[in-house]
């Protein structure tokens, strides 16, 4: 069975990737699973400077889900490069080092100081839902096409490495962002990030986040997420990476058949530490049940009624 996925020049051993800001940077869950077994490791988002982050509560479990708003805490770049990075780059699989900024600069700045790692992928997150951006009259990145393009255009120049862009689904039409970013340069896509809510304690009369508004994860999402990819997928040339929702190998398989080239396990890394390698084993079950040689030949092969 031919678990292998090709992202520009990229192979990685399967399609079952980790989601950044759901897996730490890798070293949390080695007494866990097997992380040579993960596709790629994504990082928890990291940015030019240290961040403190959202006030707390930042956490609330949801029906079905889960609202968060951590707020891109980290202690910066120069911190992940001498604390982290030493530990994932002696790991043999993929990893994708997630990146933010605030503006075009700092994303520049971002790119600059990885140049010398060369990770495998940089995953550039244009739309956590829990910071304030100054280059656009939206409140994210992602919800401005013509910033999203020129943001990723400014990194491309920057960079030889694969360039994954991270997109909101808190948008009217995602797929004018989608070609946006294509246009900019961008090598794949990451949909969706966490869509906007809210939680309230009605006995208190007041909301439980400490930013108020959070992002929704979980298999409450996976719905709409589905359609984003199956939406984005037909707009774009580039491949599509799928989140959201995803618990079981059933789940990756239905990512795969809406058109995502590979996925990221999530939420379910936070009430599950082995999950990774559960959902992986549940996929090679399925593939090998359907008689599926090739896990690339379920990518966009879902039947019409």
């Amino acid at each position: 069975m031919d678990l292998t996925v090709k992202i520009n020049d990229r192979t990685f051993k399967n399609p079952v990737w980790v989601a950044s800001g759901t897996f730490g940077y890798g070293e949390e869950f080695k007494d866990f699973i097997d992380l040579e077994k993960v596709g790629a490791i994504i990082t928890k988002t990291i940015t030019l400077n240290a961040r403190e982050g959202n006030p707390p509560p930042r956490i609330v479990e949801t029906p079905s889900g889960m609202l968060n708003s951590i707020g891109l805490e980290n202690k910066g770049i120069e911190h992940f490069a001498k604390k982290y990075y030493p530990f994932l780059e002696k790991l043999d699989t993929r990893i994708i080092v997630s990146v933010a900024g605030r503006d075009k600069d700092e994303f520049e700045k971002c790119i600059e100081a990885l140049e010398e790692f060369s990770p495998d992928a940089i995953e550039i997150n244009l739309s956590c839902p829990n910071v304030v951006h100054r280059q656009t009259k939206h409140k994210l990145i992602a919800q401005d096409p013509e910033t999203t393009g020129e943001i990723i255009a400014a990194v491309r120049k920057k960079t030889k490495s694969i360039l994954i862009a991270k997109l909101t689904p808190n948008v009217t039409d995602i797929s004018e962002i989608a070609l946006a970013a294509e246009a900019g340069g961008a090598n794949a896509l990451s949909v969706v990030n966490t869509y906007l809510g809210m939680a309230v304690d009605a006995e208190e009369m007041k909301p439980i986040l400490g930013n108020i508004v959070g992002g929704l994860s979980g298999p409450a999402i996976k719905p709409m997420a589905l359609k984003v990819v199956y939406d984005v997928s037909k707009k774009v040339k580039i491949p599509v990476i799928g989140i959201g929702g995803i618990m079981t190998g059933r789940d990756v398989a239905e990512f795969m058949l809406c058109g995502a080239a590979a996925v990221q396990v999530g939420t379910a890394n936070l009430a599950d530490p082995a999950a990774h390698n559960r959902i992986l084993s549940e996929f090679e079950e399925y593939l090998d049940r359907k008689g599926i040689k090739k896990a690339t030949d379920l990518v966009g092969k879902l039947k019409k009624l």
